[in-house]
């Protein structure tokens, strides 16, 4: 009975029994009901949260400024007084100025509305021009089918109406509360939100190690470590966002001004400010800033070339700000991916309105902070965050699993830019096919379905034949997104191999034939595709080395394997998973067959309680353990070259000489 598992890659013991589904799962329903209720609460208390968040970011952006103050010896309650006050300055500069360049306007508007209504009366005429000629005979015709027509019945007189009474009332009398209400309430709220918002920055400042400590108890108490990192990437990140896009959006209010003042443009410092200030709003703000203007200097100008060149100076200085500057100046990415900036934008608009629209980006980016730091709150730097949601070895997996070796390949030709083919196997391959082997040992996988894998695993090697495995110089600037990921989940991958077998004539005893290196598949299909990785790495070292499939080893076949050339056998188990009795039989067969040949057991996992017991390694009877295929390929060099495979102690095991059998 265990035959058939062994061809799907499964224990003797078949698949493990899948749990029937159970009841629905309590927690994510209390997830599901907190998040609509945190929602809710968003939208209700919009009034009072607005202002809130508000100050809590200008506390953010002051925060710098106040930080410089109290280095030059002033009292926190001055510096963050100081700080409050030139924040308010500026807002009440920046006010004035538009409300200056606003009047300005105002008064040009007349001779800006008579131009317009020209060039719209010579674009009419323009257009009818070009198309009544081809509408002339199409009249005509309409007209003579109208004159065709009989004449219609003449309309029955409306009946004569009854006069309709007029009553007289006198209006009451406008009370001057009435009037202040009318005209102050439009402004006297925002007034009174700024007020709001300014004292709750001023008390955040003032505040801001207090509020630290209490949140770090609320949130990670347990786990002070954690949570003040997660506080101090949060501060920092956030402060240095805030300070970087403050200053490219002046730089680009400022090009803007300058433009729009060499071109001619009315009023170039308001488009400056505006243009900088709705930059804020992520990718349609400075669009939306280009409207008036592009307007204004069709109303100005006397043909449509200022309007063009104000359009295309917009245009122009915010590809350039876009795609050069904040690339550059955030270090390629804020930390957000582009889909999350769009669905917060959303979002936060139809929570808060235009000012969630301008809080978007800020408020996610703490959303994704909390969820690279807090395990609990993980899924927001998933869902939002621009990291890859799969590490290298999952993806090699899925798309392996999902039959697509196209994007696979792609992946893998990112990673190999900078690492060794040997490299790519050892540290992503290999862990996919282990994950593979347990699920396929879970029952999760059909043989059918093991049977595309191995065919998608095959030609994914083929594909990536054309890499050397030789260690490649990491380039800072252009380093490879697997990579990161793999620095980013504490990996390093092993140098390459270095050098080649020597000649024929100058290898060891033995070595001199073709293919002096044999590749068995331990058990299943898995195993035949690392013996063919293998094979191809032996290749690039110039090591010729072939592979035997399960069946060619089998009781019944073995004895016509022709292994006369067979310097080493090299045994590939994937998934050994604390089964050595799998292994003894297979390795007792192979020494009987190659009775000269050094028998080399690349088992994993590396971790396995088996590799690092030395009586269960020698009742296995291998000669050579290795826990990677760039320890194989050492360890036939080695042997080429005439020299010993070298041991290497634990945690790692690398090559463990063995004891042969007697």
């Amino acid at each position: 009975m265990a035959e058939p598992y062994a061809a799907a890659g499964m224990p003797p013991d078949g698949p493990a029994q899948v749990p029937s589904a159970g009841t629905p799962n309590v927690v994510t329903l209390t997830k599901i009901v907190v998040l609509v209720v945190i929602i809710a609460g968003l939208y209700f208390g919009s009034e009072v949260l607005i202002p809130i968040t508000l100050a809590v970011l200008l506390s953010f952006v002051l925060s710098p400024l106040m930080n410089l103050l109290r280095r030059i010896w002033l009292p926190r309650v001055v510096a963050a007084l100081l700080a409050v006050l030139i924040a308010i300055g500026i807002i009440l500069a920046l006010a004035g100025i538009i409300g200056t360049q606003i009047a300005g306007l105002v008064d040009q508007a007349p001779q800006y509305q008579t131009t317009i209504e020209n060039k719209v009366q010579s674009l009419q005429r323009l257009i009818a021009t070009n198309i009544s000629s081809r509408l002339s005979g199409l009249t005509r015709r309409i007209e003579g089918a109208g004159a065709a027509a009989p004449a219609a019945t003449p309309a029955a007189q409306p009946q004569a109406q009854k006069p309709v009474p007029v009553v007289i009332t006198e209006s009451p009398t406008t009370s001057v509360l009435s009037l202040v209400e009318r005209f102050l309430t439009p402004i006297l709220n925002p007034l009174a939100t700024l007020g709001i918002i300014l004292v709750v920055a001023i008390f955040i400042l003032l505040q801001k190690e207090d509020l630290r400590d209490r949140l770090i108890r609320l949130f990670g108490s347990s786990d002070l470590h954690r949570a003040t990192a997660a506080m101090d990437d949060a501060g920092h990140r956030l402060a240095r966002y805030f300070l970087t896009q403050l200053g490219i959006n002046c730089s680009f209010g400022a090009i803007i001004g300058l433009g729009l003042y060499l071109i001619g443009v009315p009023s170039p410092v308001l488009w400056g400010i505006l243009g900088a200030l709705l930059r804020f709003v992520p990718y349609i703000g400075s669009y939306i800033a280009a409207a008036l203007p592009i307007v204004l200097a069709a109303a100005v100008g006397t043909g449509w070339s200022m309007a063009l060149y104000t359009a295309a100076l917009y245009v122009v200085v915010e590809m350039t700000m876009g795609q050069a500057v904040e690339p550059m100046v955030y270090g390629h990415s804020t930390g957000l991916s582009p889909f999350s900036v769009i669905v917060a934008a959303i979002f936060w608009t139809w929570v808060w309105g235009p000012i969630g629209l301008i809080l978007s980006t800020p408020l996610t980016l703490c959303l994704v902070v909390l969820g690279r730091h807090v395990e609990q709150l993980e899924f927001l730097d998933v869902l939002l965050g621009d990291r890859p949601a799969l590490t290298p070895v999952e993806n090699f997996y899925q798309r392996i699993l999902a039959g697509d070796p196209d994007e696979a390949e792609e992946h893998a030709v990112r990673f190999l830019r900078d690492h060794s083919l040997s490299a790519y196997y050892d540290e992503v391959a290999l862990p996919g096919l282990r994950i593979a082997a347990a699920d396929a040992r879970r029952g999760v996988l059909s043989p059918s379905q093991l049977h595309r894998i191995r065919a998608a695993l095959l030609e994914l090697v083929h594909d990536v034949a054309d890499h050397d495995d030789t260690d490649k110089p990491v380039q800072a600037s252009e380093a490879s997104v697997a990579g990161k990921t793999l620095d980013q989940k504490g990996l390093s991958p092993a140098p390459a191999p270095q050098g080649d077998a020597p000649v024929a004539d100058q290898r060891a005893p033995g070595w001199q034939a073709e293919t002096p290196v044999l590749c068995v598949a331990a058990r299943g299909l898995l195993d035949e595709a690392a013996a063919e990785m293998l094979v191809q790495l032996l290749d690039k070292h110039e090591i010729g080395a072939r592979v035997a499939s399960r069946e060619a080893v089998s009781r019944g076949q073995i004895g016509t394997l022709d292994a006369r050339d067979a310097a080493m056998v090299c045994i590939l188990y994937v998934d050994m998973a604390g089964s050595p009795a799998n292994l003894r039989p297979l390795v007792r067969r192979l020494r009987h067959r190659c009775p000269n040949a050094t028998i080399l057991a690349g088992l994993w996992p590396e971790d396995d309680p088996v590799l690092r017991d030395q009586a269960a390694r020698r009742q296995m009877g291998a000669d050579i353990y290795v826990t990677s295929l760039r320890d194989a390929v050492n360890a036939c060099l080695a042997a080429a070259r005439g020299a010993e495979p070298a041991a290497a102690p634990p945690p790692r095991l690398q090559v463990v000489a063995g004891s042969a059998p007697a």
